[in-house]
C-alpha cells in the first residue's frame, strides 16, 4: 500500500489515499503497528482521505492507539495532502470527526483551518478546561521546560474525572504577546511536539486571561510556531477561530499490510 508522511510543527501523521476503500478501518492492530515508531512507519496518528458526497473529502483520523478523535494539525496536513492529490486547489470544505471544516492553503504551503465556535470554558484558580473539538485541560506553569509533562499529564488524564474518556493536558506559560505550550496527548499517551486543538484551546485561555475581544496570537510549541486568530463577544463566546501554520510532506513510500 502507498502511504505518505506529513508533519505540522512536529505533529506527524501517516496519510493514506483511501478513495478506493482499500484500507480496512476496522483493523485497529494494523493502525497501531503503522504508527509504531520501532515496528512501523511511526506517527502520532493515521489519516485516511475518502470521498464524500457534497464535500471535497472526508478525513478519518486515528490516534496512534487506534482510537478516533478530531485533530487540528492532522486536519491541516489532510488539506495539504488533498492539494497534493489534486482534490483541491486553495480552498477546502471537508468532513472530520467533529463536523464540517473550512480551510485555505497558500502558495507557501501554510494552512489556515477554521475551527468550530467555542461557547463555554471552565476556569479555575490555575487551570482552564476547554473543548476545541477535543477536550483540553490547561495548566498555568512558570516555565514549560521544567515540567515533567508525561508524569503530570498521565495523572490528570487518568484521574477520577477524566479516566473514562480521557483528556489532553497542556502546560502553558502565558506572556503578554503570546504563550509557550507543551502537551500530553491522549490516544498517543505521551508528549507530542505540537497539538493543534491544544494550541487553539490555550490561545482562547490566553484571550480570556488578558480579556481580549479579538486578535491573532503566536503560540510556540516544541515543534514550531502556530498562530490562532479569534473573535470574542460580550457573552464570552469565541467565533471566527482559525488555526494557522505549516503542513509539510516529509516522505512517501510503500508498506506491506
Amino acid at each position: 500500500m502507498n502511504f505518505y508522511k506529513y508533519q505540522g510543527t512536529g505533529n506527524d501523521f501517516v496519510m493514506i489515499d483511501n478513495r478506493n476503500n482499500v484500507f480496512d478501518k476496522s483493523n485497529i492492530e494494523v493502525i497501531q503497528q503503522l504508527c509504531d515508531r520501532r515496528f512501523g512507519i511511526g506517527a502520532d496518528g493515521l489519516i485516511l482521505i475518502e470521498n464524500i458526497e457534497g464535500l471535497d473529502f472526508n478525513m478519518i483520523y486515528f490516534n496512534a492507539d487506534g482510537s478516533q478523535s478530531f485533530c487540528g494539525n492532522g486536519s491541516r496536513c489532510a488539506v495539504s495532502f488533498a492539494k497534493y492529490l489534486g482534490i483541491i486547489q486553495s480552498k477546502a470544505l471537508f468532513l472530520s470527526t467533529d463536523g464540517e471544516h473550512e480551510a485555505w492553503i497558500n502558495e507557501q504551503g501554510e494552512v489556515s483551518l477554521k475551527m468550530h465556535n467555542v461557547e463555554g470554558i471552565e476556569k479555575g484558580n490555575d487551570y482552564y478546561f476547554i473543548n476545541t473539538g477535543s477536550p483540553h485541560y490547561i495548566l498555568n506553569v512558570r516555565d514549560v521546560e521544567e515540567v515533567n509533562v508525561v508524569e503530570i499529564g498521565r495523572k490528570v488524564r487518568y484521574n477520577n474525572r477524566f479516566e473514562a474518556e480521557g483528556t489532553n493536558v497542556n502546560f502553558v506559560c502565558y506572556k503578554n504577546d503570546g504563550l509557550e505550550i507543551r502537551t500530553y496527548e491522549r490516544g498517543v499517551e505521551d508528549e507530542t511536539l505540537s497539538c493543534g486543538t491544544g494550541v487553539t484551546a490555550a490561545a482562547l485561555s490566553w484571550a480570556d486571561k488578558f480579556n481580549k475581544s479579538d486578535g491573532k496570537i503566536v503560540v510556540k510549541s516544541r515543534g514550531g510556531k502556530l498562530q490562532v486568530a479569534f473573535k470574542r463577544d460580550e457573552m464570552g463566546k469565541f467565533s471566527d477561530i482559525w488555526l494557522i501554520g505549516p503542513a509539510v510532506q516529509v516522505f512517501k513510500g510503500e508498506v506491506l499490510i
